[in-house]
């Protein structure tokens, strides 16, 4: 029973804590664009990037 009045308001000031970041990440806009990261690997030109330069490899 001594440890139900540790643990109990332990996770209490936990949930709050979450809760909080919860409601910050909201209004900071955290969740605004999240299919922005997912867009810009498929947008991405890869037709602008140099050829690769084999001046470094051995000739024999």
């Amino acid at each position: 029973m001594g440890a139900l009045y540790l643990l109990l308001p332990i996770s209490l000031i936990l949930v709050v804590l979450i809760g909080v970041a919860f409601w910050w990440a909201i209004f900071a806009g955290q969740f605004d664009d999240t299919d922005a990261a997912a867009r810009s690997i498929l947008d991405d030109d890869d037709s602008t990037a140099s050829p690769p330069d084999d001046s470094h490899r051995c000739r024999k």
